[in-house]
């Protein structure tokens, strides 16, 4: 990741950004989460949300041309949903970077399905024609009861539809699914929930996350009063085979997360059957080795990114 230097002059860093996006340029646009409902999520937690005013923007992208030069190829636009400023003035943004930084291949942000679905297919267009490429949006279910539950604030329908709108507009979509979010018993609505979003979206990339416990947080709350059970590591990779069976997509599937806990990765349909066979095999070494056990049970003490 592109750290600058001190050199007279402050740099306000997104805190948060994408696994794939640990090479970028980090741009932040907003401070916090618009929406910040989401019982199962600490990011953004005590931070108010504002739009940045555009002369800091723009001053941020000055000083990493200065220190950086033509370097960067990728940047990633921070915080959570930079889709919520205006089209014009989010082009004048995209503008000014692509200006300072001619070479850049890619520029990413964070996207919410609902506001996608708000922002007309011209709007949407005129943000894609300025330079924005990819939108990673959080799915974490497709079952209308679990969206409910962990306050999403979208429905099946609107993710659908948000996730179609930008692939119209001309994104590369990635979509993120929280694997154990329906914890120990409604691990199988989650899957198929989700399979069947995911079959209607057809996103570029389905990203897996394994849903980590973070204090202060009300689905955290739910698990210490026992309202909420833990999905165990068998029913994890367990929903993980059940989703990727039900998929009917032309889609890159990636576990590039430390959370996960089996490596799977492929493009379907064409790699499904060696994609289950390593789920498999994770689960015939959980049965078999007591340390790969103790290995998982470690992951539940990340922070999740």
């Amino acid at each position: 990741m592109f750290r600058l230097i001190r050199s007279g002059a402050d740099y306000d860093y997104p805190p948060y950004r994408p696994p794939s996006e640990a090479e970028s340029l980090l741009v932040r646009v907003t401070r916090g989460c618009p929406w910040n409902q989401c019982t199962f999520c600490s990011m953004y937690k005590g931070h108010r949300f504002e739009k940045r005013p555009l002369e800091e923007v723009f001053q941020d992208i000055e000083t990493a041309h200065r220190v950086y030069g033509s370097l960067p190829r990728t940047v990633f636009i921070g915080d959570s949903n930079s889709l919520v400023l205006a089209p014009r003035l989010l082009e004048k943004i995209l503008r000014k970077l692509y200006q300072h930084f001619p070479s850049v291949e890619r520029v990413t942000s964070y996207a919410r399905a609902r506001t996608l679905c708000e922002k007309s297919i011209d709007d949407l267009r005129l943000i894609r024609q300025a330079g924005l490429t990819r939108l990673h949006i959080g799915l974490e279910t497709g079952d209308p009861q679990l969206l409910k539950e962990i306050r999403k604030g979208a429905t099946p329908e609107q993710m659908v539809i948000g996730a179609l709108r930008a692939r119209e507009a001309g994104f590369e979509v990635s979509l993120y699914v929280l694997a154990g979010v329906g914890g120990q018993i409604d691990w199988r609505q989650h899957a198929e929930g989700s399979a069947n979003v995911l079959n209607q979206a057809n996103p570029h990339y389905i990203r897996i996350r394994t849903y980590v416990p973070t204090p202060r947080t009300p689905l955290w709350d739910r698990i210490q009063e026992g309202s909420f059970e833990l999905a165990s590591a068998e029913t994890i990779l367990r929903e993980q085979s059940h989703l990727i069976q039900g998929l009917e997509v032309s889609s890159q599937y990636l576990s590039d997360h430390i959370s996960n806990y089996a490596p799977v990765y492929g493009k379907l349909p064409e790699d499904r059957a060696e994609m289950l066979r390593t789920i498999e095999s994770a689960l015939e070494t959980l049965k078999n080795d007591p340390s790969y056990r103790d290995s998982l049970e470690q992951k539940r003490r990340l922070t999740r990114l």
